[in-house]
């Protein structure tokens, strides 16, 4: 008689989808820069050149309260590129589906696979702009502690799972409507201005401090600043005094977790729809 092995074949083509979601991550990062003479350099080029228009003109042109903080120039880069990374990363993730309907039309295989495989390919472009932030570091001479360091792994495994849980909404409703495209730009500018990546918190009123500091963006990058670059950041639980500053830690893991099911509910009609 036959042996029955269906856990076995279950786990290859668990192993198979993994390798489907590495090879597309790896694939996306070399057409990002395909064709340009710099190629992956631009992915180090980008944040580098928003870094220094926004310390020209906030510094050094229209000086604002507070840019003289210490070490201000690392402090701006970093949030910067955790910005950069959280833009990206949804941005992508939002046409990644539409994107690939000729596959999914053509070829049956979990579509979270692709989402999965643009979030990785833009975690790819952060670890390389991370790269630029210690070299900035060392120069300031900035050694943070390794408790420090595993402290802001953490926050780096937060802003992967907020990227991720509001990829799968808007990878789940752009498929249906395109207006999500001009929605998430507009939200974008706002949040990037709401989240103080050019200026530090203590110049805000305390009235609209404590409304910043419950979104997880904020708490993300304030945390990351205080963690290795300045322990005087404000951080959530420097401004809000109540159970509510645990409200921005729990909202990217929520936010995984539904939006996870939402993308699957809708999945079975993704390939009728794109």
């Amino acid at each position: 008689m036959p042996r029955f092995t269906p856990p076995k074949i279950e786990m290859s083509a668990k192993r198979n989808y993994w390798s489907m979601v590495r090879e597309l991550a790896i694939t996306d990062f070399k057409l990002k820069y395909q064709g340009s003479i710099f190629g992956y350099l631009w992915s180090l080029m980008k944040p580098l050149a928003i870094f220094g228009v926004l310390y020209l003109v906030f510094s050094v042109f229209v000086r604002i309260p507070g840019s003289n903080i210490r070490h201000y120039p690392v402090y701006l880069l970093l949030g910067i590129v955790l910005w950069n990374y959280f833009a990206e990363s949804t941005n992508n993730a939002m046409r990644s589906i539409v994107d690939k309907g000729d596959l999914i039309r053509k070829v049956y295989f979990p579509r979270i696979v692709i989402l999965l495989s643009n979030s990785i390919s833009a975690l790819i472009t952060l670890v390389l702009n991370l790269l630029i932030i210690v070299v900035f570091m060392a120069i300031a001479q900035i050694f943070p502690s390794p408790l420090e360091v595993l402290g802001f792994l953490g926050l780096i495994v937060e802003l992967y799972l907020l990227s991720l849980g509001i990829s799968f909404f808007l990878g789940a409703l752009y498929v249906k409507f395109r207006d999500f495209a001009y929605i998430w730009e507009v939200a974008l500018q706002l949040l990037f201005y709401a989240s103080a990546i050019i200026f530090p918190l203590s110049i805000v009123p305390h009235r609209y401090l404590q409304i910043l500091t419950l979104s997880p963006v904020t708490q993300i990058i304030q945390d990351a600043r205080k963690l290795i670059i300045s322990p005087a950041s404000i951080t959530t639980f420097d401004a809000v005094h109540s159970p509510l500053h645990f409200v921005p830690y729990l909202i990217p893991i929520v936010l995984t977790v539904v939006g996870y099911l939402y993308f699957e509910k809708a999945a079975s009609k993704f390939a009728e729809d794109v």
